[in-house]
């Protein structure tokens, strides 16, 4: 099978982190070090590469080994490849010693593609869905011990989903029946059948898979953990740039910068604007997809990027 992989917001994202002050400056461009978060299939990545001088570097984290197997295999003395997560980051560069970092969040079209991944509902493959291979439960034998509570939780906080209850009771009923989903097909077509109602274009087992999904990979804890050393990570005036696909995800990285953009003064505290403290970051753009590039790649329809930069002389 022929399997590509479009990068979403490929030249946004580029531009976002090379036009700032850290990278645009003279005597700031030499000896550059850039993070991208996501190697996925080497896209962004690439193109960062393909912007930046000879003596720059760039550390690139995946915890796929598929998509670690695709990064050994670019010839660039400028590229290092770690198998872990972004939410490590921080263990692989010094504070403030990084001019800009890319997360691009979410799944790789490869990696819904391919069955054996069980990340589809539409191709049938084992139910695993864990983007580290090496390490942890599979959905399979999650949904094997959980409980109907937890299985619940699980799906309605994480896949926003109303029929959680009912999807978890089905499954622990298939379960005492010796029959628990072990295939993505499995898993899907037990969902099709408890859920009543279906949302225009879209499949009544998306958001479940999605939950799941986020769940067994611990997306959002390492989203947290990874936002906070990013900006222990970053020099003022560099910049981060993080590409999101749903709204759980969207939700943590605006509130983070937000928070982080902000300074809470007493009210009624006699202190002129001058001398407030300053936030850690200034928030510079959101950037969603062009409609031609949506029209091209269907997947990116509900991305957006957010950029924010590190304030010149804050120490987070």
């Amino acid at each position: 099978m022929n399997i590509t992989h479009r990068p979403v917001l490929l030249a946004e994202a580029v531009t976002a982190l090379i036009s700032g002050p850290r990278i645009t400056s003279p005597e700031a461009s030499k000896n550059l070090l850039l993070i991208d978060g996501t190697f996925g299939r080497g896209g962004h990545t690439q193109a960062l590469l393909s912007q930046l001088p000879a003596s720059a570097r760039m550390i690139s984290f995946d915890k796929d080994l598929d998509a670690i197997a695709v990064a050994e295999k670019i010839n660039d003395p400028r590229l290092r490849i770690v198998h872990d997560s972004f939410a490590q980051m921080d263990q692989y560069a010094e504070p403030e010693s990084v001019d800009g970092i890319l997360l691009d969040l979410g799944i790789s079209s490869p990696q819904v593609d391919e069955a054996h991944r069980g990340f589809s509902f539409r191709k049938d493959g084992p139910l695993d869905m864990r983007m580290n291979t090496d390490h942890g439960l599979t959905a399979a034998e999650w949904l094997e011990q959980a409980s109907q509570e937890d299985i619940t939780r699980v799906i309605k906080t994480y896949g926003e989903e109303r029929f959680a209850f009912q999807i978890a009771k089905a499954i622990v009923a298939k379960r005492e029946e010796g029959l628990s989903p072990k295939t993505t097909l499995q898993l899907a077509s037990l969902v099709a059948s408890v859920v009543r109602t279906r949302e225009p274009g879209q499949d009544p087992a998306t958001r479940t898979f999605q939950a799941l999904r986020i769940f067994i990979n611990r997306e959002l804890e390492d989203l947290e953990l990874g936002l906070k050393a990013a900006l222990r990570l970053l020099k003022p005036g560099a910049r981060l740039a993080v590409i999101s696909f749903h709204s759980l995800e969207d939700r943590i990285v605006k509130q983070f910068l937000q928070a982080n953009a902000k300074v809470e003064v007493p009210r009624g505290l006699p202190v002129r604007d001058r001398d407030l403290p300053q936030s850690a970051l200034e928030i510079i753009a959101r950037i969603k997809p062009s409609d031609e590039e949506v029209r091209e790649n269907p997947r990116a329809r509900s991305a957006i990027m957010r950029v924010a930069q590190k304030r010149l002389g804050v120490i987070a």
